[in-house]
């Protein structure tokens, strides 16, 4: 019996132990995988696309007010085209006027008959989610909402969005528009979009226009009297109480709700030179988007480094598979012109493997690299192959882990001369060939 005991107290001791060395120390501890509470989730490498978890990822549902996303990026290439300024002015239409005096819906007031400019407005739509201002900039680019729609739409195919279905500016429901909902959609639709396209979206956002980072990073803003509070409580410094959500390095990007679509979240973060995208759709509540972000970002900033795998210069071990047609030389070496990297997870930086694949239009019907050849000419690209047991997607169709192959020497072009003998040689080969098969025959 007491030995019983002893054992009972020596396994309780040892998870005592255990859970104080987790509580001490989480950044050493921290799950290999990670539990997200929301019906669909997906983190993302910024710089690669390459995705780090998923969960439902390509279940397709209502993204609320992230659908401002797609707006935020027509305004900033609406600015970068020229067709307006952040200091081009416009009023409000009776429908947004309609809809911002409407207590249901976040709303900053606007006025009628009152100039507004399009800083102003857009600062309204990414820091406070304001609907109203959304619906203005989008009539002010396009039009209508109607005509900004199928802008949208446009704009998610030419982006590669997956999933995808855009039938109004905000991300309300159409219902919520009464009769002012976008001609061309149904009096019900709603917006569309999977986690990974909503990751997919906020990549092209932040790469292709990082200025949109310097509004959604605002904690508050003054709009026309009054101070605006964003909707991000992820945002450190945030006011009062909100600052408990705080995370280091988070500066953006869009929260959504709507009754139908539940409590979303676009989030990106940095630290030291690493940037993160999290989407987590359906979450529980407004505190649990962003405590089921944090535990993404967690995972990504303490599961992940990005390493240099294969340094430039790298030559494949085996080299005799280039072989050169015409040449002086029967092969030539190759080399990788740049460094192969990627994130890495804890422990499997044995995992990566190289692969090359010759371009396909320098190689003659026999496979042959054909001369003259010069020194450091691309002849391919070399690219990092993952042979463990998880599963790394990319967002992107290109292959993000693939650099040049180059040529380390130069392969003269034979002379016609030794050309011609080569000819013959093959000639006499082939006949000498032939007749050794005919006598095999024989007997």
């Amino acid at each position: 019996m007491k030995q019983v005991f002893k054992t009972s107290l020596a396994v309780m001791l040892a998870f005592i132990l255990s859970m104080s060395a987790v509580w001490m120390n989480p950044g050493n501890t921290y799950a290999a995988t990670v539990n997200v509470e929301a019906k669909s989730a997906i983190l993302v490498d910024a710089d690669s696309g390459k995705i780090l978890f998923e969960k439902e990822a390509d279940l397709t549902l209502p993204p609320a007010s992230m659908t401002k996303m797609m707006t935020e990026y027509l305004v900033m290439e609406a600015i970068q085209n020229g067709s307006i300024s952040w200091d081009t002015t416009t009023q409000i239409s009776q429908y947004a006027y309609d809809i911002s005096a409407n207590a249901e819906f976040s709303g900053v007031g606007l006025k009628m008959n009152k100039d507004y400019k399009v800083e102003e407005l857009y600062k309204a739509m990414a820091i406070n989610s304001d609907n109203a201002t959304t619906i203005t900039l989008a009539e002010l680019i396009a039009g209508t909402e109607a005509e900004f729609v199928k802008m949208m739409n446009e704009k998610a195919k030419e982006m590669g969005l997956p999933d995808y279905e855009f039938v109004n500016s905000t991300g309300l429901n159409n219902s919520h528009l009464g009769d002012n909902y976008p001609e061309g959609t149904a009096p019900d639709a709603t917006n569309m979009l999977s986690a990974r396209s909503s990751a997919l979206l906020a990549y092209h956002l932040i790469n292709d226009y990082p200025e949109a980072l310097d509004y959604s990073s605002q904690p508050t803003a003054e709009f026309d009297g009054q101070t605006i509070t964003n909707w991000n409580w992820m945002i450190p410094d945030m006011p009062g109480a909100l600052s408990q959500f705080g995370y280091d390095g988070v500066d953006g990007l869009k929260t959504g709700y709507t009754e139908l679509a539940g409590n979303t979240f676009t989030g990106t973060a940095e630290q030291d030179g690493q940037r993160f995208i999290a989407v987590v759709m359906k979450t529980d509540s407004r505190a649990s988007r962003f405590q089921q972000t944090a535990k993404l970002f967690n995972y990504g900033f303490q599961q992940f480094q990005e390493q240099t795998l294969y340094k430039a210069g790298y030559q494949l071990e085996d080299e005799s598979e280039i072989k050169v047609a015409k040449g002086k030389e029967d092969q030539v070496a190759v080399e990788t012109n740049t460094d192969l990297q990627t994130l890495v997870k804890n422990g499997e930086d044995g995992q990566y493997s190289i692969e090359y694949n010759l371009s396909e239009d320098q190689l003659d019907e026999d496979g042959k690299l054909v001369a003259p050849i010069e020194k450091g000419a691309k002849v391919g690209t070399a690219s990092l192959v993952y042979n463990g047991e998880e599963s790394y997607d990319n967002l992107l169709s290109e292959n993000q882990n693939s650099v040049d192959l180059v040529t380390t020497g130069a392969v003269e072009k034979s002379s016609w001369f030794m050309l011609m003998i080569g000819g013959i040689g093959e000639f006499f080969s082939d006949i000498f060939t032939g007749a050794v098969d005919m006598v095999k025959s024989w007997f």
